[in-house]
């Protein structure tokens, strides 16, 4: 029996009696010593017989000494059992990983272990001042293989395990160092190969948990496993050697200082080491039995010492309510001493708080400066407490001084000029809801405390949970429920992994990808796809595999007016017109080719593109490419796998030939070659365009060694076009058709897109199953999707209702993402539909059967109608080949839109109507029939362009003007003409003090100003340091993404920076473009250099201007009327930016030369109460919207004009 939480019913017989917690215990459990330790493989639970008494779950606990525990968890994050359905039925569960321990804890359930084997065990006590040295009985030792094995339990976060160093420079170390087990190797003579082997790799985390913890280190030459609790790392050395030469010893629990009696080169173990074992041997057990091999330093004993009760620890749960009170009996005059250890993994959180008297002592943890003690004021800045690590506190409140010791650090101290009160008690962690004696300035501490001395007075914190001393709410005793969720790490592409309590954050910045996990590439998948933003010519980073493991690469992309051409060149490209002699089939003449980008990210941008080549220029005098006499190939080139390739350029594979033989007009056609004729200087030129050989990885020439000969040659840079999936279609018509793929592999993250239009109602667009996971896209109403999937804990259905019919023969744009965080789900431009994924319970998407594409494995709801560009991962399925094969289905899609939408140029859409189809320009900065008239101004001094952002979306069917809240991410793109500096050319400001501008300075040159952080000064970044106010057009595109900001001015600069902050522009206020004015939004929070840009506003011409979706200068021409827009100084529409653009040089004063031939005064705009669809007023070129809705939905993406506010 348990005292006051538990009785056990008498057992007279199997199956028969029970325990049950009395009623009035709320946190019951029930606890087993099986008296020594013992491996525990399975539990069995049974209700009590003949009741209706049964647990249906319950948790299991396990610990060495009874005091510190740790949680078993069955499966993933899941730390519950399921348990009985009755009373009389056995449930048994079968442990995934043994447990050895000596007491389990029931939380609460009925149990009856079922399998308990006694373990035998050597154990070691080291007390962090002492190690046991194993001598080798010669000089030396030298192993290709090394096995270590070793159990250990911890008392502190550092502290070496195993050391071993030869002469020449080889060492091995295993340590723990800040609570995660780390391996340092190296194999290679020092001398020989400076820092060339040197490697370590860390595994595991908050190891220092007082539990027992199993380790197995597997070295066979340079291959190397390490293993932690079951978790393997695998690691491969990097030097030259395989073996590991050890002089004379290896040490354990430290690295003893030769000649220094007592002292250590590294922080020693403190802690349990137990059947330890060295390629074989038992080092404890030898140790025991003091065999002449082994030798002690300090005090290590052979029993492993259990924590004292003090040091046990318990859990603060909640943010909220989690608090410990302990009173002091007596009360204190003036004078408290407070130690204690915490550890924890949020940056706040109230720590203790006195009670008593009019004064209080508080101490709490602040994200902004550290460590708080208030007094009067007392802090300790910039110490990262919030590291998952124990930290010891020592706080000292005598006479008029009050002192602080933080980890035994030095002492912060401040006076204070009085005391009155006296001190009743101590909350820790937090203060009970409507207390009047405490007052919480922060959030409560969540995470774990432990060691608590009250004026030198150990608190029994069993006491406490016993109701016998003081009072606590939401606690966990005897155990630290602290969790490491950046382990494993779901920050994918090498995202940072930083954690609070209950969940975990990614920091994406420099890696190339955003997301909550991420997961998504900020970068375009082709070049294809640049055009149709209509870049220019250019370097530009591409990831044709998208949310895929590869990079970005940096590619030049070539826009030509037919096609677009993706190059990427190699190192060897300064080797232009390689000269070769000398060379012989026995010792050729070889060249090896490195890429810009990696052999994998060249093969998938070979797999997207259409087609592929490389031309090889190669000009010989006497230098054959293959023997006359048998064809033996005496020249060749090997492909991207290292395969040997003996054709030539313009030849076809697996055909000794060169392009003269495919065309007929070798120099001598008796051979297939110009250079076999074996006469003076000819050439055999030619591109090899063969994908799956591509690209080029080396040469080898071998027929340069007679009298005479020499060969010439060079090879181009790799040029790929086309885009096979921007278009890649099927059209599904029969009712039961769906196209088949293998499983979808998205355990941890999945993300899918696609388009699609139908005239249906309903229909399966995607859907794969498992055994009871599952993961669907679904059309299930004429102007509904949902995605839906199960990963074990429910279904999860997210819907996005469109406010326009989908069934419109339109293509519509769908993208849902998964991941550890958070799933999603976006329709078109409509508001992104999010959900939070739980932080505890299943996460893992385990799919079994076939991928089903336009339809579902119970053939009911098919999809009738086209898809296109379906990419799962990253992977784009090649649909037009499986619908090939495929009753019911066939490849591509009729109608104008229905391939890349390449129709419609500068982020334009395209729309299909009866007899053709139309560009939709409204969310395009350019107008036209194919979103490509420039939209100009003329800006005169004084004038300017002010949009005025709304606080709330606007209920209306879709509304793009309010403050946008959900991305980090912003993307500017304007050209801009002017002689006159400085000057304003757009301003961006919030409701948060937060700013962004792009401003002239005096110089000419063009300055970005962010300003994320109200605390902080704002950065400014200089792309292009010279003058642009030259009188000619320059085009300036920017994108930040998180940290990331990428700028690129002209053809000719692409900059990349990195923001100190990756915080986003919060509740936008308003967008200017040209003069700010006295009466001007957030004049306050710009720095004096922006203001004054912003007071000399703006002469000149600006076109195309773009911020995210907004288009402020076609809503200022258009929408005048409009409360949102505010136009000040005479503001002329122009053509100025395209007239710029066809010419080498124009100044502003040609274009003021041309009267209304060249531009019209918006004081003369035609006044409208209606929307404007396409960017355009009715009289001008403009694209025509097709649907009815059209008018108030492409207006309400721009501005809001006063007459439709009702």
């Amino acid at each position: 029996k348990k005292p006051g939480h538990a009785f056990i019913a008498p057992v007279p017989a199997l199956g028969q009696g029970g325990w049950a917690p009395e009623r009035s215990d709320r946190q019951p459990w029930l606890q087993l010593d099986l008296r020594e330790k013992m491996e525990v493989t399975a539990i069995a639970t049974q209700g009590r017989s003949g009741s209706s008494d049964w647990v249906t779950s319950y948790m299991l606990l396990f610990s060495d000494c009874g005091l510190a525990w740790k949680h078993y968890g069955q499966d993933e994050d899941t730390r519950a059992f399921p348990g009985n359905t009755n009373s009389e039925g056995v449930v048994l569960q079968k442990l995934i990983h043994s447990i050895t321990a000596r007491f389990l804890r029931f939380v609460p359930l009925d149990w009856k272990w079922d399998c308990a084997c006694v373990l035998q065990s050597d154990v070691a006590d080291f007390n962090g001042r002492s190690a046991l040295l194993y001598r080798f009985n010669q000089k030396s030792q030298s192993t290709v293989k090394d096995v270590i094995s070793l159990r250990f339990k911890s008392h502190g976060a550092y502290g070496v395990l195993v050391h071993g160093e030869g002469h020449r420079g080889d060492y091995l170390t295993l340590e723990l160092y800040q609570g995660t087990l780390v391996l340092h190797l190296n194999l290679d003579d020092a001398k020989r190969y400076p820092g060339s082997g040197n490697v370590s790799v860390g595994i595991g985390s908050l190891l220092d948990d007082e539990l027992w913890h199993s380790v197995l280190v597997k070295r066979s030459n340079k291959q190397v496993n390490l293993t932690v609790d079951g978790h393997t790392r695998h690691l491969s050395t990097t030097g030259v050697e395989g073996s590991l030469e050890v002089d004379y010893e290896l040490s354990f629990g430290g690295i003893p200082i030769p000649g220094k009696p007592g002292s250590f080169l590294r922080k020693n173990f403190h802690g349990c080491i137990e059947n330890l074992y060295y390629n074989g041997v038992n080092i404890i057990n030898l140790a025991k039995r003091r065999k002449l091999q082994i030798h002690s330093v300090g005090n290590v004993t052979f029993s492993c010492s259990e924590a004292q009760p003090q040091m046990a620890s318990s859990t603060f749960q909640s943010s909220s309510s989690s608090y410990l009170y302990v009173p002091l009996e007596p009360p204190g005059l003036w004078g408290l001493e407070v130690h204690f250890h915490f550890r924890t993994w949020n940056q706040e959180g109230l720590l203790f708080y006195t009670n008593g008297g009019s004064q209080h002592l508080v101490f709490y943890i602040s994200s902004d400066v550290g460590i708080h003690v208030v007094f009067l004021v007392l802090f300790l800045p910039d110490l990262d407490v919030s590291d998952g690590l124990w930290h010891s506190v020592g706080l000292s409140c005598r006479g008029l001084k009050v002192s602080l010791v933080l980890d035994n650090g030095p002492t912060s101290a401040v006076d204070v000029q009085r005391h009155e009160d006296s001190v009743n008690g101590v909350f820790f962690g937090g203060c009970p809801q409507y207390s009047a004696g405490c007052k919480n300035p922060t959030v409560s501490f969540q995470g774990c405390i432990r060691h608590i001395v009250l004026n030198n007075q150990p608190i029994n914190l069993t006491h406490v949970q016993q109701g016998l001393l003081g009072n606590h709410s939401k606690l966990k005793f005897d155990v630290c429920g602290i969790r490491d969720r950046c382990l494993p790490n779901f920050c994918e592409h090498d995202g940072r992994c930083t954690q609070s309590w209950d969940t975990f954050y990614c920091d994406c910045s420099g890696t190339g990808y955003t997301g909550e996990t991420c997961h998504n590439s900020i970068y375009e998948a082709s070049c294809e796809a640049h055009r149709q933003m209509e870049s220019k010519s250019g370097y530009f980073y591409i990831d044709p595999d998208g949310s895929g493991p590869q990079k970005a690469m940096l590619v030049y992309c070539n826009m030509t007016e037919d096609v677009v051409w993706t190059v990427v060149g190699h190192i060897n490209s300064g080797y232009v017109n390689q000269r070769v002699t000398g060379s012989t089939p026995q010792k050729p003449y070889i060249m090896r080719f490195n890429y810009t980008a990696s052999l994998e990210q060249l093969r998938t941008l070979i797999g997207r593109s259409k087609h592929c080549q490389q031309e090889v220029v190669y000009s010989c005098r006497k230098s054959r490419l293959f023997n006359t006499w048998d064809g033996t190939p005496l020249s060749w080139w090997l492909d991207w796998s290292g395969g040997k390739q003996t054709y030539w350029g313009g030849s076809e594979p697996a055909v000794q030939q060169c392009s003269c033989s495919l065309a007929e007009n070798c120099i001598d056609m008796n051979y297939f070659c110009n250079c076999d004729a074996d006469s003076h200087s000819v050439n055999d030129t030619g591109s090899l365009s063969y994908k799956d050989h591509l690209p080029l990885t080396e040469i080898v020439i071998g027929d340069t060694n007679r009298s005479g000969s020499a060969a010439v040659f060079s090879v181009s840079s790799l040029q790929c076009s086309g885009d096979r999936f921007l278009g890649n279609a099927a059209s599904f018509y029969a009712g039961s058709s769906s196209l088949l793929f293998r499983t979808f592999e998205a355990e941890l993250s999945a993300d899918i897109s696609l388009y699609f239009k139908t005239t249906a109602s309903f229909g399966v667009l995607l859907e794969n199953l498992g055994p009871t996971d599952f993961i669907s896209l679904k059309m299930i109403s004429p102007s509904a999707v949902t995605f839906t999937f199960d990963v074990g804990n429910g279904p999860v259905v997210l819907t996005v209702t469109s406010p326009v019919a989908l069934n419109d023969r339109q293509w519509h744009y769908v993208r849902a993402e998964r991941n550890r965080k958070e799933a999603s789900l976006q329709v078109d431009r409509l508001p992104l539909n999010t959900l939070e994924a739980p932080s505890e319970g299943h996460y893992r998407l385990q799919l079994k059967s076939q991928l089903f594409v336009g339809g579902s494995a119970s053939r009911e709801s098919s999809f009738l109608g086209c898809i296109r560009a379906l990419s799962l991962n990253g992977v784009t399925l090649d649909l037009e080949e499986r619908a090939k094969l495929t009753p019911g289905v066939t490849p591509g899609c009729p109608g104008h839109c229905s391939g890349s939408a390449s129709v419609c140029h500068n982020r334009g859409r395209c729309l299909e109507n009866n007899s053709g189809y139309v560009c939709d320009c409204t969310h395009s900065a350019y107008a036209g029939p194919q979103c490509k008239k420039e939209v100009s101004m003329s800006f005169e001094r004084g004038s300017s362009v002010t949009f005025s952002f709304q606080m709330q979306p606007v209920r209306s069917p879709s509304s793009a003007i309010y403050a946008h809240n959900s991305e980090s991410r912003e993307n500017v793109a304007f050209s801009f003409l002017t002689t006159h500096t400085p000057a304003m050319l757009l301003c961006v400001s919030t409701y948060h003090q937060q700013y962004l501008a792009i401003i002239l300075a005096n110089n000419g040159s063009l300055q970005i100003w962010y300003r994320l952080n109200r605390e902080r000064r704002a950065e400014v970044f200089v792309p292009k340091a010279f003058n642009l106010a030259d009188g000619q057009l320059h085009r300036v595109q920017m994108h930040r993404e998180g940290r990331d900001l990428n700028v690129q001015i002209d053809k000719d600069t692409d900059q990349k920076y990195n923001l100190s902050s990756d915080t986003k522009m919060n509740t936008l206020r308003s967008l200017t473009l040209g003069k700010l004015t006295s009466t001007s939004a957030g004049l306050a929070d710009l720095d004096e250099e922006v203001l004054w840009a912003g007071s000399r506003g703006f002469i000149g011409c600006l076109s195309s201007v773009q911020f995210n979706h907004l288009t402020p200068l076609k809503a200022a021409i258009l929408n005048r009327g409009s409360s949102l827009v505010r136009v000040l100084g005479n503001l002329v529409e122009s053509n100025c930016g395209a007239l710029a653009d066809s010419t080498t040089s124009q100044s502003i004063s040609d274009h003021s030369e041309r009267g209304d031939s060249g531009r019209d005064r918006l004081e003369k705009t035609t006044q409208s109460d209606s929307a404007v669809i396409g960017g355009e007023p009715e009289d001008h070129d403009r694209a025509m919207c097709v649907s009815p809705q059209c008018n108030l939905f492409n207006f309400l993406s721009v501005v809001q004009p006063s007459s439709l506010k009702q």
